[in-house]
């Protein structure tokens, strides 16, 4: 059997822009996507604590060290700037796999930085 568990997540990142024009997806700073372990292109759960939106999208690359976080296309309508979210991603894993998995866990400050990583191992 397989099982789909959360795979990783970002707690609490600050939505830094919306852009209603763009095709979709949630643009995010490549030193967020690495400490998570989030792929670009990968779906995610966004989770907006400010609102109690939940929708899903894909990522999409942001520029290194910038702390972007950008909601774009429809779900631009779902967020602002400023509103908090939650950012998850999941994968199937196997029996096994999950008895000794723990996801990535990222915690964010207000600027969209890294305060604390824990899990993954």
């Amino acid at each position: 059997m397989k099982r789909i568990m959360l795979k990783s997540k970002i707690h609490r990142a600050t939505v830094t822009d919306t852009n209603l024009d763009y095709e979709g997806s949630l643009t995010l700073d490549e030193e967020l996507m690495e400490a998570s372990g989030i792929l670009e292109h990968e779906q995610v759960d966004i989770y907006n604590i400010s609102n109690g939106q939940r929708f899903r999208t894909y990522v999409i690359k942001g520029k290194r060290g910038t702390g972007e976080v950008c909601l774009n296309g429809a779900s631009s309508r779902l967020g602002c700037r400023g509103d908090l979210i939650i950012i998850c991603s999941y994968a199937l894993y196997d029996e096994k796999e999950v008895l000794h998995y723990r996801p990535v866990i990222v915690h964010l400050n207000s600027e969209n930085q890294v305060i604390v990583k824990g899990g993954g191992d």
